[in-house]
């Protein structure tokens, strides 16, 4: 497979200090590699939320699915995120999404958007899965002075696509709302979200798919996929004939697994720290107690919470190598932000830290539609830093459009046809001189 990262990045080591995966039994559901020949009428490829969001609706359908994935159930993106359950999945304003594609399908989209977050809760709510949730929405946080005018435009934005209030909060009260830290100046509270353990929700939402009676596979990379009158997806072992196909890989996709995919996604690092739990007397020093789940103003943005068992998660974006070098060097960012952010905790031990990869389109706005140049073959990707909203949904998105129906709110500019990144198969080397201005512009606001 043509893969734009270095070969550490779809190997095991940027997981091996991951603190999720402490939070669920060590005998995890397993399932088989395939061997041999299997046919079916569907054939989804990739077993994360997308893939599997996918094929449970299929299935449900009535429709006869198997699913492939190249490893286990949660070790791509599925299960190293933050667990932010929010609107968004997009990297532009509202007002350029309605100058660009008219008020009717903007709006639409924004639906889809919550649309996610009430399909999240709905999975949660029908397999009865205990995912550790909390947080009453989610909250935004200005990282200087001069951010308080951008937390308040999007807030009232928020208000206006969503006719729901948000709440803005002060420097002067944040300490009494256990927000208490020197690097925030004033905080939005906005009503639609949660926060939840992403391992156990892609591990719950796993069985569930199991339990529909989609045929699952681990361990089967899909090497090749070619056509001889249905798709042919060529594995170690054997093969899939489907006639019908869903490509579900997100961030850890291929140039040519299809070839339809080729330059038309750009993964990018996300990473995360995690502490020790907190005290109760560590927690009052610092004056940060708050269960909300926090995003920051910045471009490079972080995002953190207080977990329920009181340790401290913190996610950053911003690196662009995946190397022991940049692994520690990461790691060291992070601590160093962990520290500013939180200067009580300086003593505190943070003894795990992981990497995964987000995806972006050339449109900077999620994809779920047909690819290019295919017959009966759908791609869902590109959540921008959201994917355990958007990818459920635009896996549903597919589903519907492989079925031939349309259930969902479904906006044309997520169907638009798809742009090809200009550097081609270099595209990544225009990220690190992107987030250098990034960096220039988070520090320069003040």
């Amino acid at each position: 497979m043509k893969r734009i990262y270095e070969p550490m990045a779809y190997q095991n080591r940027p997981i091996r200090d991951r603190f999720w995966d402490d939070t669920v039994p060590k005998q995890r559901p397993e399932y088989p590699e395939l061997t041999g020949e299997v046919v079916a009428e569907f054939a989804v490829i990739g077993g994360g939320y997308t893939g599997l969001s996918a094929a449970l609706r299929l299935a449900e359908a009535g429709a006869d699915v198997v699913l492939v994935d190249a490893e286990t159930p949660g070790w791509g993106a599925s299960g190293r995120n933050g667990g932010l359950v929010s609107v968004g999945g997009s990297k532009v304003e509202d007002d350029y999404i309605i100058r660009r594609f008219g008020q009717t399908d903007a709006r639409q989209y924004f639906e889809a958007e919550r649309g996610g977050v009430d399909l999240v809760d709905g999975y949660l709510n029908r397999f009865e899965l205990d995912v550790d949730r909390h947080s009453e929405g989610y909250t935004s946080v200005a990282h200087t002075p001069a951010a308080i005018s951008d937390l308040r435009a999007y807030g009232e934005s928020y208000s206006a696509r969503y006719g729901l209030p948000y709440r803005f909060v002060p420097k002067g009260e944040m300490a009494e709302q256990g927000m208490d830290s020197p690097d925030f100046y004033a905080a939005g509270h906005l009503p639609i979200g949660f926060a939840l353990n992403p391992m156990k929700f892609v591990l719950g939402l796993t069985r569930a798919v199991k339990a529909a009676g989609v045929r699952m596979f681990s361990d089967t990379p899909v090497s090749a996929i070619h056509r001889d009158g249905a798709h042919v997806l060529t594995t170690p072992q054997g093969q899939v004939r489907a006639n019908k196909l869903l490509i579900a890989t997100n961030g850890y996709s291929s140039d040519d697994v299809p070839g339809a995919m080729a330059n038309r996604y750009l993964p990018v690092q996300s990473n995360i720290l995690v502490s020790r739990p907190l005290s109760d007397q560590e927690i009052a020093a610092q004056g940060w107690s708050s269960r909300q789940m926090f995003v920051d103003t910045r471009t490079l943005l972080h995002y953190f919470r207080l977990l329920p068992d009181n340790r401290m998660m913190l996610g950053l974006r911003g690196s662009v190598r995946v190397s022991e070098a940049h692994l520690t060097r990461t790691r060291a960012i992070a601590r160093a932000d962990f520290d500013r952010m939180f200067p009580a905790w300086t003593h505190v031990e943070t003894p795990y830290f992981w990497s995964g990869l987000i995806c972006m389109t050339r449109d900077l706005l999620p994809f779920a539609g047909a690819l290019p140049g295919a017959d009966n073959m759908w791609g869902a990707f590109g959540y921008h830093g959201n994917g355990v909203t958007m990818a459920n949904y635009s896996g549903a998105l597919i589903a519907d459009l492989a079925l031939g129906r349309r259930a969902l709110p479904h906006p044309d500019l997520m169907q638009r046809r798809l742009r090809r990144f200009e550097l081609g198969p270099f595209r990544r080397w225009s990220l690190p001189p992107a987030f250098a201005w990034y960096r220039m512009q988070d520090n320069r606001r003040n």
